[in-house]
Formats: C-alpha cells, structure tokens, sequence
C-alpha cells in the first residue's frame, strides 16, 4: 500500500527568499513523497540573486524556481500550509495544519546572514516533514 503524498504550501510575503528556500528542502528531503509549493501574498516576481546563490551552494538551482502568487499555486487542500512573516495577510486556503514560522526577514542579508537563515529554514523544513510522517 502506497503511502499518499504530501501537500506543503509555504508562504511569505514576496515569495523570493525565505519560502523559496522552504519549498526547495522539502522538495530535497521529501523526495517523491512531498508536492511542494511556495507563494507570495505580495510577490516581487524575481528570486534574489543571494538565495539562488545560497542554495547552489547547496547543489540546488533555485534559478528553476519561479516568484508567484496565491493565485498561481493549485487550490487543494493542504497537508501544511506554513507562513512567514505574512500572518493575518495570507488569505484562507484549505489546509490541515497551520504554522507560523518567525524567521527573520532578508531584505539585505549579507551571506553569512542568509547561510544562517537557509540552515534554520532547512531544520524547520524537516521538523515539519517528519511530523507530517514524510520523511
């Protein structure tokens, strides 16, 4: 018997940092078994340069990844749905489990910042993931 897939949604405010960089280590830790997305309730329709770069460090290219808005993600009901830094301004979407996750903001991170920031939101990606039993 095939264990069903699990929905994950993370949301901020400009959808260019901090929930690219969720949706990208579910995708890296929950395999086949996560349908991983990211939106932004207000997004700035590019990825920064830094992240993408924090990332590849990594080995993942986050340049694949696209800033999008509530709109553009599938109206499904997810397994977890976490926000960071939106709060009240995410409108309702159908979710099992609410987060909020209170991560710092990067408007302008120095690269060590952002590696602070990454590693934080990889060990609240994979809390979350096991908790959900996807990993």
């Amino acid at each position: 018997m095939s264990v069903p897939v699990k929905r994950v949604l993370f949301v901020c405010v400009e959808n260019a940092n901090r929930s690219q960089m969720a949706e990208a280590f579910a995708r890296i830790h929950g395999g086949a078994g996560v349908e991983a997305h990211s939106a932004g309730s207000e997004p700035s329709g590019v990825i920064n340069p830094k992240t993408i770069e924090a990332m590849r460090e990594l080995g993942y290219d986050l340049s694949r990844h696209a800033s999008k808005s509530l709109a553009e993600i599938p109206d499904v009901e997810y397994d977890l749905v976490a926000t960071i830094g939106c709060g009240d301004a995410c409108p309702m979407i159908h979710a099992k489990r609410w987060e909020d996750w209170d991560i710092p903001d990067l408007q302008q991170p120095s690269q060590d910042e952002l590696r602070t920031v990454r590693d934080l939101i990889e060990s609240k990606v994979k809390a979350a993931l096991a908790a959900l039993g996807a990993i």
